[in-house]
């Protein structure tokens, strides 16, 4: 029985970090939107008064209110266009307060855009966003 016991606990502890909460459904969704172009799909995810941190490249800055983090991403969409996106290493932390995940996301158009990817949620929504350009180490 006791051995039972274990295994099973083994078991669900390993599943549990496999399994994907909400935050890193809602932030593969999000990586997707952006890859579709798809604005709206891509700024409905945020909370009043989120902020998105764009660290490096031409739209480096702090876009803190909605309709700044709309325009960076029109101008980022109008300029890149329809991309692929790949996701690894994505990582949720969550507790009742909210969730983060981590990620490293590789979007590929005219070139590679690799990205270190930082979210934020509370209640379902998207509150900081940190896009970090990630070139490769040379």
């Amino acid at each position: 029985m006791h051995k039972t016991l274990v295994a099973m606990m083994i078991l669900a502890a390993g599943s549990g970090s496999a399994l994907a909460g909400p935050a890193a459904d809602s932030a593969r969704a999000h990586f997707k939107a952006i890859a579709a172009g798809d604005v709206d799909a891509v700024t409905a995810r945020y909370a009043p008064g989120t902020v998105f941190q764009w660290v490096g490249g031409p739209l480096d800055g702090v876009y803190a209110d909605s309709a700044a983090i709309k325009g960076v991403w029109q101008k980022f969409i109008a300029a890149q266009g329809k991309l692929e996106v790949d996701v690894e290493n994505l990582e949720e932390a969550a507790n009742p307060k909210g969730a983060t995940i981590t990620a490293n996301v590789v979007f590929k158009g005219k070139g590679p855009i690799p990205v270190r990817y930082v979210l934020v949620y509370r209640e379902d929504k998207l509150v900081s966003e940190v896009w970090q350009i990630n070139p490769p180490k040379q």
